[in-house]
């Protein structure tokens, strides 16, 4: 088994926001066909005060390992409740930062948590006739050091 975080495990046994929303505002549905890992996320969208648009409930679908059920955890309680262009610079860094960090050859799960964040957000932008933003990233899918790093690609 892998070296997990007390983080990560906390998450994995007991995930957060864990479910569907029926009539979701925007779905993600993203997939790593190297693993099988295939996680949905849904979320639903209101404004606040100020009329800005924001997280007002997200939930997760995760079929995977322990680390996916973790992160998409993790990426629910770090965007519920934020405006919708921070939640979309959510990072896999930062998920996996959140978890106190992720073995090497687990990262890609945390890239599968953010990923699905952003497909929810796109997903809902296109249903509101909005412009879909762009993902991008340079962060090592190996590490998710968003510098250079020494890994073979």
């Amino acid at each position: 088994m892998e070296n997990y975080s007390k983080k990560v495990m906390e998450n994995f046994l007991k995930p957060k926001n864990m479910g569907e929303i029926k009539n979701a505002d925007g779905v993600g549905k993203v997939g790593n066909p190297q693993c099988g890992d295939l996680m949905w996320i849904y979320i639903k969208v209101s404004k606040d005060k100020n009329g800005k648009e924001i997280i007002k409930d997200i939930k997760f679908k995760t079929l995977g390992c322990a680390a996916a059920i973790a992160t998409s955890s993790m990426v629910t309680e770090l965007a519920k409740g934020k405006d919708l262009d921070t939640a979309f610079n959510i990072t896999r860094n930062d998920v996996a930062s959140s978890l106190d960090g992720l073995p090497p050859v687990k990262m890609h799960c945390s890239n599968l948590a953010a990923d699905g964040l952003q497909a929810a957000i796109n997903d809902y932008y296109e249903k509101q006739g909005k412009s879909k933003k762009k993902i991008k990233t340079n962060d090592c899918s190996h590490c998710g050091s968003s510098s250079k790093c020494n890994h073979k690609k």
